[in-house]
């Protein structure tokens, strides 16, 4: 059975992320955008990282620029941006679909192993997946919901 630790994917950097590096971590797995009216969530993302890092939690970024080209900057760009101004320590990847013929096998993988509300493709920037510990999705969550209110989720996940 595939689990999110069979996948690799670029950081900002260009370099190669194995995501076995993260077996037995909690992830939380968001589609991100600079220039999206859900942006501001990169804080709540940014206080999970600071708040749980440490027993486990994984925060992880992928930039898309398929909803309203929201996302326009390339990597460097985008990881100025997020650190200048809301202060990200965690990991960010390149910019990636979500959806399409072209989407990432994360997202292929994450969408088919929890579907969304009427269709399974991504509706919109900041769509989460909380991923346990042994590599299998929990949950996904809308962009809606703010990244603070997954906090029990989150210790459940840890516990």
């Amino acid at each position: 059975m595939t689990t999110i630790y069979d996948f690799t994917a670029q950081d900002l950097m260009g370099n190669t992320v194995d995501f076995t590096q993260f077996r037995g971590k909690v992830l939380l797995i968001v589609n991100t955008a600079s220039e999206c009216g859900f942006t501001p969530q990169f804080a709540g993302l940014q206080a999970l990282h600071e708040r749980y890092h440490t027993e486990g939690l994984v925060v992880i970024g992928f930039p898309c620029n398929q909803f309203g080209k929201q996302e326009p900057n390339d990597g460097s760009a985008i990881g100025e941006f997020c650190q200048r101004n809301y202060g990200v320590e965690f990991l960010m990847m390149q910019k990636i679909d979500v959806n399409g013929e072209h989407a990432h096998p994360i997202y292929t993988w994450l969408k088919e192993q929890q579907g969304g509300l009427l269709t399974d493709g991504i509706k919109w920037n900041f769509t989460k997946f909380l991923i346990a510990r042994d590599g299998k999705v929990i949950d996904r969550y809308t962009p809606m919901t703010k990244p603070e209110s997954l906090t029990a989720d989150i210790k459940t996940a840890l516990a």
